[in-house]
């Protein structure tokens, strides 16, 4: 049977900040960021499974990153939690929705992120493929397995 990839793609809102950053990341701006995520596996090939022909089914595929991705970073602030105290006492009078991260918020670092939360959560024979995560309509960042063994 043919190893083949799927590909399943979300959209969410965010802000985040590059805290130390030389240039205009560093205030708070938005992003309408758009996620590919590509698995691959072989297909089912138990013609008496309800899967049958499927590397994985799309809407478990899109479960997984919605519960472990979408629904924490959509509509949020990202921030470094690296903020000296001070900061972020203001930084919460005004923004409800803080994502606070071990790292620089960077497209790059997210997928990094992602990576770590998606890989344990697929099912048995099928694995994360790619990454890629638009920021702008012309800037995206990507992440392949095949980088990172």
């Amino acid at each position: 049977m043919s190893t083949i990839r799927i590909t399943k793609e979300f959209r969410f809102e965010a802000a985040h900040a590059l805290r130390g950053y030389d240039g205009p990341c560093k205030s708070i701006h938005g992003h309408s960021y758009e996620l590919s995520v590509t698995v691959t596996g072989t297909p089912v090939g138990d013609k008496e499974s309800p899967k049958a022909g499927m590397v994985m089914d799309f809407g478990d595929l899109k479960k997984i990153i919605k519960k472990n991705i979408i629904d924490s970073v959509d509509h949020a602030l990202i921030l470094n939690k690296d903020y000296p105290v001070e900061d972020v006492q203001k930084i919460r009078e005004v923004f409800c929705n803080i994502v606070w991260v071990d790292y620089q918020p960077t497209s790059e670092n997210l997928l990094t992120d992602f990576s770590k939360r998606i890989i344990p959560l697929l099912p048995e024979g099928v694995k994360l493929f790619s990454l890629r995560l638009r920021e702008t309509a012309n800037s995206y960042a990507e992440w392949y397995a095949s980088d990172n063994t």
